[in-house]
């Protein structure tokens, strides 16, 4: 399984780049709003630290107009993927983009029909929200192992990234029911660093070291 981060504070990327755990980054218009900086600006700085897989999301919601932005997005890097929300229109665009070379994540997945649709099309990536299923009474990973045992009866080639990942648990969970990458909020990626036994042992280390120091 990989773990994406998913931010645009270029800081927080950093960081969590310099533990060696991330292959690439999810980003979203309200993620880079929040920085309160030029779009393209902050994708090729995220596109410069991380090597691996960027999703920068259109905004537009017909089909001719999400390929024209995408086809400008797919300018700024290489490693740029677009990310197409899971509508009519977004099927469409995402067909398109896939004849012509450019990598899609169909996002905003609540179903495996859904995701079904998005591997038919082309997606590169699909995005399941398993957070905000779970904020409405659904398992959001009961969805990600459908989607899961679809894909491996056809045969996709369509990536299943785990999104709306709200605790540790998630990420555990994820990686339990067959999902190639999670997408990681900064503060739950260094919590999943984290463990109370960790900092005792640690702390036990620092004690004896100190005693036979002392000697």
């Amino acid at each position: 399984m990989k773990i994406f981060i998913d931010t645009a504070n270029v800081e927080e990327i950093r960081k969590a780049n310099r533990l060696g755990v991330i292959s690439g980054v999810t980003t979203n218009p309200s993620l880079i709003a929040k920085e309160g900086r030029n779009f393209q600006e902050v994708v090729q700085e995220i596109c410069s630290i991380v090597d691996g897989p960027i999703s920068a999301e259109v905004i537009s919601l017909e089909a001719e107009s999400m390929v024209k932005e995408a086809e400008e997005l797919a300018k700024i890097h290489p490693n740029i993927v677009i990310k197409i929300p899971m509508t009519p229109e977004g099927l469409t665009a995402t067909k398109i983009l896939k004849n012509k070379g450019i990598k899609t994540n169909v996002t905003l997945v609540f179903s495996a029909n859904q995701a079904l649709l998005a591997a038919i099309a082309g997606a590169t990536y699909v995005s399941p929200f398993v957070g905000r299923l779970d904020d409405v009474g659904q398992n959001g990973m009961d969805l990600i192992r459908d989607i899961v045992d679809i894909f491996d009866i056809y045969g996709f080639n369509t990536e299943i990234i785990a999104a709306s990942i709200r605790h540790p648990m998630h990420v555990t969970e994820a990686a339990k029911a067959g999902a190639h990458i999670a997408t990681v909020p900064f503060k739950v990626i260094m919590q999943m660093t984290k463990h109370p036994l960790t900092d005792m042992g640690i702390e036990k280390f620092l004690a004896d070291w100190e005693t036979v120091k002392n000697k």
